[in-house]
């Protein structure tokens, strides 16, 4: 399929499901970043002058990346790493591989990491929704996990929402047959939009609305429930 493009040619813009932050880290974020990233932050083609996006003609292999065969979770916007860093130290039989667009929140999970980098997490960064179609091969997950993802709450920002059914197509190929997408919100709004995109979604069954088993409570969790907001777990098991 060809780019979409404007009148004159130009390639259209695409929606993008994240609100992109500044780059500038702290001191010792960025002293981690330079530390750690040579081995944890996978260098992955991108077109030309592209900071977020991945080659689509590029493909990882989790096995030569982690060194290892193991079950694989993929973490779609880790941020500073609350519910990453947990996972990985409790489990370190499985792989974890953070698609995350934010450098300075890399930077950050690196610098939390200390002197002992955890040896089952990796790191792209990358705009998940342009990234997943092509980045691995098909059913390399056994989990995928989407917590607290931007909620664009007014209902003209609906569409930059990153649940929706070409996603939830992405996620379907990443899995395994009964692997499991894991989502958490605080707006009750999303978690009733996830559902409906979900049940309708082809290859998809309601696992469980308990919380995630490896999900601590992370900072977005803490801020929701300062404001207010409802907690809402969802997992989806691939069928």
């Amino acid at each position: 399929m060809s780019a979409r493009t404007t009148d004159d040619g130009r390639p259209l813009a695409r929606t993008r499901s994240f609100t992109r932050r500044g780059a500038r880290m702290k001191d010792r974020h960025q002293a981690a970043y330079d530390r750690l990233a040579p081995a944890l932050v996978i260098d992955v083609p991108r077109p030309a002058a592209a900071l977020t996006t991945v080659d689509p003609g590029f493909t990882l292999d989790p096995a030569a990346a982690f060194g290892r065969t193991a079950p694989l979770v993929v973490e779609v916007g880790s941020g500073s790493g609350d519910a990453l860093l947990h996972a990985a130290a409790a489990r370190p039989d499985w792989d974890f591989l953070a698609v995350e667009v934010w450098r300075p929140g890399i930077g950050q999970c690196l610098a939390r990491m200390g002197e002992r980098p955890l040896p089952n997490v990796r790191f792209v960064e990358a705009d998940a929704a342009q990234a997943l179609p092509t980045l691995l091969p098909a059913a390399a997950a056994r989990e995928v996990w989407t917590f607290f993802p931007d909620p664009w709450p007014k209902t003209r920002h609906r569409k930059r929402r990153l649940v929706g059914p070409a996603f939830a197509r992405t996620v379907h190929r990443l899995l395994q047959p009964a692997g499991t997408w894991r989502l958490a919100t605080d707006w009750d709004d999303y978690a009733e939009h996830a559902r409906a995109v979900l049940d309708e979604a082809s290859g998809f069954t309601l696992a469980s609305t308990e919380r995630a088993p490896l999900r601590p409570v992370t900072r977005f969790e803490a801020k929701g429930v300062a404001a207010g907001r409802r907690i809402t777990d969802l997992a989806y098991r691939r069928v």
